[in-house]
């Protein structure tokens, strides 16, 4: 039986209208004469969507029976019994209820494809497997229901139903997506205008790469190696030389020409790990590319110039980027035609830019001559086999000779040489070449016992012993510098590897130094001494006072420590390496220095908020209330019994509310000076949010006219200081209620996300505008009246500081429709005390797999 087609409609966030679009496409399919029916459609009880069921035949749901709960599934069976072309199933990774045939809902969808039948169904990118974790950090909520990624990807048709993040958020305030109750806490939530961005941005790049991929697959399998300029990608192959910079900025140039183009560079590095790159300059060229947007890639292969093409090809590259070649014109000369042409005769339809730069070769230098890669050692017993062996073979060749023998004699001779050559080198064997050379010539060659060449060929053959010695040296050598340069080069690879590591882990980071250092270098001993003379590390034997090596970490003029080394010298290029390990060292005292520094200063960070929320205050708002309680007393003083009775009782209430507000400073300014004491700490305890809020509207005395709660009574404890909070609630709660509207109640509303518990203060007054919201957490920020009865100014000020000092955060937020909207976050005291953020205590209390940006929303009481 043929397989069914499967056709996904994916969206970024809920209420983007996927369901709506298949519904639609359902109906547009049925009006052509297909056969469609709808196997399980979620509405969420928005009336639009339910409206589009009408004149879809809809297969009956199976209903299954939960902890008293009914609950409404796919009826796998009676769609598979109905057997309709094309079937119309919402919400793909919705989780099944206990006792069904399969625990997911793409699983129900997989036998009905197996069947034969064609599905449309929904999906949000939070739901892929593989950007499970990416969306949980861009909303803080974890999707406990997941589709794999091959579900997906597998599809016959994946299309992205898009919405514009603000036109969301406009229908969400509309009341299209979900119920008044929960429109609140979804917008200052899950549905922040950041986090749908972020949504729609992942959704789109997941979609595109699968496109790229499915392209890539279409041209493999019909043959096309040509490229498709679908959209500019520019290759800049990299060799870890200087130019490197310079090409980066070249190729950012070129992909920036065109929309959507993409920059790659490329380093090829050969299989034994010898090309001349080096790793500090592709190191700062690989952070300049991400830098410029661009993605580093690096690839293995010995034939450099197919490499560049190869990849350029695999991803289907429109630009090639490469340097001229650094080689002058003579090396140029002796070696051929370079990488740079054979790219151009191999890139095809790739564009191919060859960039000048200050590195190029422009004059005719002679190649640099270096020293044998072979031991000393291994040299002189190449000159001790030449002079032990070649006399031995000498007396045996001559003692065996005959007219006929002259080829055999040279043929051994000839391999003296290469012996020679494999074990010495290029100088032993170029001797023994010569001294075999006129052996043969004084013992075989007539005239016999004399170094005069009477035969011309007999000089040639001179000659050619000498070329073959220095071909097979040459070869001998190379391999030899090529085995010690690997080595090397993964012995340095492996310590800078340990070196990174060690950084990263923390405290150990500078014994894990020192002790590999110790290793890597061959040292008896190795310490680390800080400037004042205290040992930091140390690893082997005692450093002794005499003949080390000492390295200074940090600026030689202030040096931070000094690594003295012990058991050894050091050539130049393990003293470029130690360098390196000297720069990470001195990164780790730093990252030490720095933890410490946060370690203390976290101590004092609770208890300094508080008091720098009150003390900068303080200064101003003292005064106020002091001489508005001096001015009243003075008037009564003045007036004596001049004044009326109405007079006399507006100067006492006067000054009692003002010194009543002083009492209020100074029991504050004394609980600071405690704290700052010592005696009067930040006590952080479980505390109940409900009792707290009670308590809060009790002290102000505001009644159900005034405040709607809408509390979690299932919201764990949070970690806070009971006081403390309550002091911050009566503050916000009284400058909401201050702000809203006579016939406007202000709300209160409790909910959890993930590890940290909200407190949502909603009034519908007048707002603050964005820009300025900042503004109402400085001191003596008032909107407009300047009497007593307005406040002092600095209750959100006191609010903030209390409760960053509780480890939470007050921010802020627009309430829709107009007001403002102060959100308090505090952690949870009890992580397992209560259901994380996103996810249900039962996993199929709630069958819709759209996640719910409040989780408590639903379950909250109403006053």
């Amino acid at each position: 039986m043929k397989r069914g087609r499967l056709r996904v409609l994916l969206g970024a966030a809920p209420g983007v209208g996927k369901t709506y679009e298949m519904l639609e496409e359902g109906r547009r399919l049925l009006a052509d004469g297909r056969d469609v029916v709808v196997g399980i459609v979620e509405t969420h009880g928005r009336a639009a969507t339910a409206a589009l069921l009408d004149g879809l035949p809809v297969v009956p749901r199976r209903t299954l029976r939960h902890r008293d709960v009914e609950l409404d599934e796919l009826d796998v069976d009676a769609v598979k019994e109905r057997h309709p072309a094309i079937a119309l199933v919402d919400e793909l990774a919705h989780t099944n209820a206990p006792g069904s045939r399969n625990a997911k809902r793409w699983q129900d969808v997989q036998e009905l494809l197996d069947d034969g039948i064609d599905v449309i169904t929904t999906v949000n990118v939070q739901h892929i497997e593989s950007l499970n974790d990416v969306v949980e950090q861009i909303t803080g909520i974890a999707q406990r229901e997941t589709v794999p990624d091959a579900v997906v990807r597998g599809a016959d048709q994946v299309e992205v139903v898009d919405l514009a993040p603000q036109s969301l958020r406009d229908r969400l305030s509309a009341g299209f997506v979900y119920p008044a109750e929960r429109i609140d806490a979804a917008l200052s939530n899950y549905f922040r205008l950041g986090n749908l961005t972020a949504l729609r941005e992942l959704a789109l790049l997941w979609l595109a790469d699968e496109v790229d991929s499915a392209l890539k697959l279409y041209r493999a399998e019909h043959g096309i190696h040509g490229t498709w300029q679908a959209r500019e990608r520019v290759v800049v192959a990299l060799t870890g030389g200087p130019e490197g910079e310079t090409l980066i900025r070249r190729g950012a140039r070129i992909a920036a020409r065109s929309a959507g183009g993409e920059l790659l560079a490329l380093h090829v590095s050969s299989q034994d790990g010898l090309r001349s790159a080096t790793p500090g300059a592709l190191a700062e060229q690989r952070t300049l590319v991400e830098s410029l947007g661009g993605t580093y890639h690096q690839v293995v292969g010995e034939d450099v110039p197919r490499a560049l093409v190869d990849f350029a090809r695999s991803v289907n590259a429109t630009q090639l980027v490469i340097g001229v070649s650094r080689r002058g014109r003579l090396a140029a000369a002796l070696s051929g035609p370079g990488i740079g042409a054979t790219v151009v005769r191999e890139s095809g339809d790739i564009d191919v830019h060859i960039v000048t730069h200050a590195a190029a070769g422009g004059r005719a230098r002679l190649p640099r001559v270096t020293g044998g890669a072979l031991s000393v050692r291994r040299r002189v017993l190449g000159f001790v086999v030449a002079l032990v062996f070649g006399p031995l073979l000498s007396w045996f060749l001559y003692a065996f000779s005959g007219d006929a023998s002259i080829t055999a004699d040279v043929l051994a001779y000839q391999l003296l040489v290469v012996i020679v050559a494999l074990i010495g080198g290029i100088w032993p064997a170029l001797f023994a070449a010569v001294l075999s050379g006129l052996t043969l010539d004084f013992l075989f060659v007539d005239p016999l016992f004399t170094v005069t060449i009477a035969d011309p060929e007999h000089a040639l053959s001179l000659v050619l012993y000498v070329v073959i010695a220095i071909l097979v040296s040459w070869i001998v050598d190379q391999a030899a510098r090529r085995t010690r340069v690997a080595q090397r080069a993964a012995s340095e690879s492996e310590l800078l590897a340990t070196v990174a590591g060690s950084v990263l882990s923390g405290e150990s980071a500078v014994p894990a130094l020192v002790s590999r250092t110790r290793e890597a270098f061959r040292m008896t001993g190795v310490r680390l001494v800080a400037a004042d003379g205290t040992v930091l590390a140390t690893d082997g034997e005692p450093v002794p006072d005499a003949r080390h090596i000492r390295l200074t970490v940090g600026d030689p003029a202030a040096p931070r420590a000094t690594l003295e080394l012990h058991g050894g010298e050091l050539d130049a290029s393990e003293r470029r390496l130690l360098d390196v390990i000297v720069a990470q060292l001195e990164a780790a005292l730093e990252h030490g220095d720095l933890t410490l520094a946060a370690r203390e200063v976290d101590a004092l960070a609770e208890t300094d908020q508080v008091r720098s929320a009150l003390l900068s205050a303080v200064s101003h708002d003292l005064r106020r209330p002091l001489a508005a309680a001096v001015a009243a007393v003075g008037g009564l003083r003045a007036a004596g019994s001049g004044l009326s009775a109405d007079d006399r009782a507006e100067l006492l209430a006067t000054a009692d509310e003002s010194l009543a507000t002083l009492s209020t400073l100074v029991t504050d300014l004394l609980d600071v000076s405690r704290v700052q004491a010592g005696v009067l700490a930040v006590s952080l305890a479980p505390v109940d949010t409900v009792g707290a809020v009670l308590m809060a509207i009790d002290e102000l005395g505001l009644g159900p006219d005034r405040v709607e709660l809408a509390l979690d009574p299932e919201l764990p404890p949070v970690r806070a200081d009971g006081v403390l909070l309550q002091r911050v609630l009566v503050n916000v709660l009284a400058n909401a209620d201050r702000h809203s509207p006579d016939a406007s109640r202000v709300r209160i509303a409790t909910s959890r996300l993930g590890g940290v518990a909200q407190l949502r203060v909603v009034d519908h007054g007048p707002g603050v505008a964005a820009e300025r919201q900042p503004e109402i957490f400085a001191p003596f920020q008032r909107l407009g009246d300047t009497d007593n009865t307005a406040g002092l100014g600095l209750g959100l000020a006191l609010s903030k500081g209390f409760t960053e000092g509780m480890g939470g955060t007050l921010t802020p937020e627009d309430t829709p429709g107009g007001g403002l909207t102060m959100v308090i976050e505090l952690p949870v005291a009890d992580p397992a005390s209560g259901p994380a953020a996103g996810q249900a205590s039962d996993p199929v209390s709630e069958p819709v797999s759209e996640p719910a940006p409040d989780p408590a929303a639903e379950r909250r009481p109403r006053s």
